[in-house]
């Protein structure tokens, strides 16, 4: 996918834009002040995507937050954690001791949630700074390796992938994640459309 610079630094404006719109919500429900940071922004074919995501954070088991949307452009928008990070930053959210048997039952719950306000966060500013509706699901937890979590497995190459590395800072933690915007054929080059008559 070739895009201009000027094209580039737009989505990078729109994902920023939507990423500190939920850190800002996120900071008023918990106690702990999270900084979130995107410090890369790539477009990618899905296979590119997986080889990606397995040089990266590896290839076992991922915990992933899905959010499917429609409307003016169809596709899913997914936040990625690599399982470990997942129970951190569940440990640090909650209070609970890592490795605590309460921490799985609360794991799927706060992660949805941080994933349901990231992800709307991300594709309402998309939406609401395009003037472009769009409807969403309701989010879906999921534990699973990268195979089984891309979408797209027919049309594999002709669908596009914006990749947006997440860097939270908890409390001096590190936590890595993925915000990973899947645009069915042809929805992307709407988007782009969109992004030229702002």
């Amino acid at each position: 996918m070739n895009l201009t610079t000027d094209q580039l630094d737009a989505v990078k404006e729109l994902i920023n834009i939507g990423v500190g719109q939920a850190a800002g919500m996120l900071n008023e429900m918990i106690e702990f002040h999270i900084r979130l940071q995107i410090p890369v922004v790539k477009f990618l074919s899905p296979k590119l995507l997986q080889k990606e995501l397995g040089e990266r954070i590896g290839c076992e088991q991922l915990s992933t937050v899905k959010l499917d949307f429609g409307g003016s452009f169809v596709g899913t928008a997914e936040l990625v954690f690599p399982t470990e990070s997942a129970a951190t930053l569940v440990a640090v959210l909650t209070g609970e001791e890592p490795g605590s048997p309460d921490l799985d039952s609360l794991k799927i719950g706060t992660l949805s949630e941080v994933g349901n306000i990231l992800l709307n966060g991300v594709m309402g500013s998309i939406s609401n700074m395009l003037d472009q509706p769009l409807k969403y699901a309701v989010p879906s937890y999921t534990e699973d390796t990268i195979d089984n979590l891309l979408p797209f497995k027919n049309n594999h190459d002709q669908a596009t992938v914006l990749l947006a590395e997440a860097r939270f800072d908890i409390e001096e933690l590190q936590l890595q994640g993925d915000i990973v915007l899947f645009f069915d054929v042809g929805s992307f080059e709407v988007l782009l459309e969109a992004i030229e008559l702002v």
